[in-house]
């Protein structure tokens, strides 16, 4: 009997339809490796950039920090602490940023407000509801802008922040008031209150 089927019979039009096969299937493969390539790249680009922005926006204390009693010697009324950019820093708008306390006694206050104007009472006496505590910037040295009334902390200024206590701020207290900014690492600020308050003392 004769063979029906011949090698004959693969004609250039079957061989043109396999080779574009082989190139659609090669062209998306290519795609898709390329497409994960430049994913890769743009989320390398991502953290690279969000880890500048978090070195390049941190805080420091300059000096010590100062624990200051008005009216009473039974606890800090306040703290004063200077701070500045570290080296190299972008300015920082200080509005944005989140001031937490908290001590060995259970006083805790995740969110201490901001007075927007002045330091009004948190200079001058003590707070009679711990949960009202608030802070503010007290002193501006070095200040770029004396003219403008802004709360941007730019290189090579120094401000003073005056925290207010709760009543558990007292003798023998161990405190920790953390500064977050808004882009930007924790600074944390731990220190324990002496034996004995005087009306204005620096706490180590």
């Amino acid at each position: 009997m004769k063979n029906l089927y011949s090698e004959d019979a693969f004609t250039g039009l079957e061989a043109a339809i396999v080779l574009i096969a082989f190139v659609v299937v090669a062209a998306v493969f290519s795609y898709v490796v390329l497409g994960a390539g430049f994913f890769t790249t743009q989320t390398a680009q991502a953290t690279v950039h969000t880890g500048v922005a978090q070195a390049s926006s941190s805080l420091e204390v300059v000096g010590n920090v100062m624990g200051l009693a008005v009216g009473t010697t039974a606890h800090l009324t306040y703290i004063n602490t200077s701070v500045a950019l570290t080296a190299g820093g972008t300015p920082m708008d200080l509005s944005q940023m989140v001031i937490s306390y908290s001590d060995t006694k259970g006083g805790r206050n995740a969110s201490i407000n901001m007075t927007p104007s002045g330091c009004g009472s948190i200079l001058t006496a003590a707070v009679t509801n711990d949960n009202d505590i608030q802070w503010c910037v007290s002193q501006k040295i070095n200040d770029l802008n004396p003219n403008n009334n802004n709360n941007l902390l730019e290189p090579n200024e120094i401000w003073v922040l005056s925290i207010g206590m709760p009543s558990t701020a007292s003798i023998n207290e161990r405190i920790t008031v953390n500064l977050q900014p808004a882009v930007g690492a924790v600074l944390p600020l731990t220190r324990s209150i002496p034996g004995a308050i005087n009306k204005v003392q620096a706490i180590y």
